[in-house]
């Protein structure tokens, strides 16, 4: 346990950080898994109005990814390895006929 002031405000701030972190990574996961559902719907259905879900699933990934690297929740590679997969799965989907 901590025993001067400024050692006990690290644990704090360290905690408070892990939660931050825990928060952008679980949005992340959500949002993947809403890019795959989309995905999914546009395979049994393909139309307009799916396709653009498609895309701004993609989007919205895509954004919080990059902004999680930025904050440096996620590491750069990581964070280029999980839009590569999304956008690899997306490309196929929309492509396919």
């Amino acid at each position: 346990m901590a025993n001067n002031k400024s050692a006990k405000k690290r644990i704090q701030i360290a905690e408070r950080n892990r939660l931050n972190n825990k928060s952008y990574k679980s949005t992340v996961r959500t949002l993947t898994k809403k890019t795959l559902e989309n995905c999914e719907k546009y395979k049994k259905d393909p139309n307009e109005e799916n396709q653009k879900l498609v895309k701004t699933s993609l989007n919205k990934a895509f954004s919080l990814i990059d902004k999680a690297v930025k904050k440096n929740v996620l590491h750069k590679n990581n964070g280029a390895n999980r839009k590569s997969k999304i956008n690899n799965l997306v490309k196929t989907t929309l492509t396919a006929k």
